[in-house]
């Protein structure tokens, strides 16, 4: 989907066209403009991104925020590399390909900066009732969707697959279906599982296992944690999905997590950073009231250690003031 159709989608859902019209203003115009990329609407990104487009739009005076949908964190890495989005969501694993240039950005590295760590993202493998898989190893031979283009769901899907000892080309029939894809084909029986990673609840994940007649599994695999880290770095942790967190997950599900972080360019000014950092910070509870993940926005998940993206100086210059050294 190209920037103008993207942008035309979510007019269309209601987001508010002047934000495109001002940025074709005079440079005198005093109005900023931000395009935030989020992701597929049956994920978190999407609607956390339109609470944060609204928090800065609402607070800085001046300013008009959008969030736009997209593939996921690639495409808003490549949307920030290309000057159309100021601000993307992304996974720490993505953020780390597109500033060293590796997989998915190897014709160009895409130079970065954390303005805050998120929550973490966790991966669910999804299956139901009737596709004889209960671990990893009983992928082989099926029919999987390992996440849209664009997304970092199938990076780090890939890195599971791998992880576990299967070939993600030769071990199964594999297809490229957003969340929201997937829970639709899985329904219809068109697949047999699903990988998604995302924050909990996913709106999606929740919607299949409230089906009638479909019973919802989640596939184990936190230990493979330590064979993903051993190859691309410490970036991901064995993690639970708790029982309950979804309809009928009756026990919790072992699996894998990798933290989100909110990124810019490198060409955003120290004292605009500083903004939208301290904005988001002190208006946590307006986007808590969107998604619970919000929650995890605090100072106290502001650390290098969590995220591989340097921490843009305004944003430094927050925490500072905060007592936290970033």
């Amino acid at each position: 989907m190209d920037l103008i159709t993207r942008r035309g989608f979510n007019v269309a859902l209601g987001t508010s066209a002047a934000a495109f019209a001002l940025r074709g203003l005079p440079a005198f115009a005093q109005a900023k403009t931000y395009a935030i990329g989020t992701g597929g609407t049956g994920g978190v990104y999407y609607p956390l991104g339109g609470a944060v487009a609204n928090v800065l739009s609402k607070n800085l005076p001046g300013v008009q925020a959008t969030a736009e949908v997209t593939g996921g964190s690639v495409d808003n890495l490549k949307l920030i590399a290309s000057g159309q989005s100021e601000i993307g969501f992304s996974m720490a694993d993505a953020a780390l390909d597109a500033q060293n240039g590796q997989d998915k950005f190897k014709s160009a590295k895409v130079p970065l900066r954390t303005l805050l760590v998120l929550y973490p993202n966790r991966m669910h493998v999804v299956t139901i009732d009737g596709t004889g898989i209960d671990k990893m190893s009983d992928l082989k031979g099926k029919r999987v969707s390992t996440g849209a283009p664009g997304s970092a769901t199938e990076v780090m899907a890939f890195r599971v697959i791998e992880a576990a000892g299967l070939d993600k080309d030769k071990d199964m029939r594999r297809e490229r279906l957003s969340v929201a894809e997937s829970v639709n084909a899985i329904k219809d029986r068109k697949i047999d599982a699903f990988f998604w990673v995302g924050g909990l609840p996913t709106a999606a994940v929740t919607d299949l296992g409230a089906t009638p007649g479909v019973k919802m599994k989640l596939v184990d695999h936190a230990d493979l944690a330590e064979k993903m880290n051993a190859k691309y770095g410490k970036l991901y942790s064995p993690s639970t999905i708790p029982a309950g967190s979804y309809p009928g997950t009756a026990a919790a599900n072992q699996n894998t997590e990798v933290w989100n972080i909110l990124v810019t360019g490198d060409k955003m000014s120290d004292d605009d950073a500083y903004k939208i950092v301290k904005t988001l910070i002190e208006r946590k509870a307006d986007l808590v009231a969107v998604h619970k993940e919000a929650e995890a926005f605090g100072m106290e998940n502001q650390v290098q250690e969590r995220s591989p993206i340097p921490f843009h100086p305004g944003a430094m210059r927050y925490f500072k003031e905060k007592g936290v050294g970033g």
